[in-house]
């Protein structure tokens, strides 16, 4: 469980690095509207550093699967919505990302339902 403590803190880490940027130096150059994504992305990825540092705590077994899922599900819905927060000050195409960000959320959701069913299940 120490990937998913490492992760849990690292999100935690970024989410807060990040916000102070947007709140600041990033309101000046990024549309109101990216700021906005930009807020979305840093508060999931928040509330998925604290739930990996908590489920690396509980005594639950297949809970690697569950971290796994918060992991790649967060990588893949944040960082898509941060990169493409700044697509309006790149001159890179990133559509191909669109498809990105709800895979992440559906990630998300699935370790959020494995982790239900877990607790449910839990003699």
């Amino acid at each position: 469980m120490k990937k998913a403590k490492i992760f849990g803190v690292l999100f935690a880490l970024m989410s807060v690095i990040i916000g102070a940027l947007s709140s600041h130096a990033l309101k000046k150059i990024l549309p109101e509207t990216a700021i906005d994504s930009i807020e979305v992305s840093i508060r999931y990825m928040m509330y998925h550093g604290l739930g990996l540092l908590i489920i690396s705590f509980l005594p639950l077994k297949e809970k690697k699967y569950i971290s796994n899922f918060f992991i790649v599900g967060t990588i893949l819905f944040s960082f898509s919505i941060l990169i493409l927060s700044f697509k309006s000050k790149l001159n890179i195409n990133f559509s191909w990302l669109g498809p990105v960000t709800p895979i992440g959320g559906s990630l998300l959701i699935i370790g959020w339902i494995l982790l239900l069913y877990k607790l449910i299940r839990e003699k």
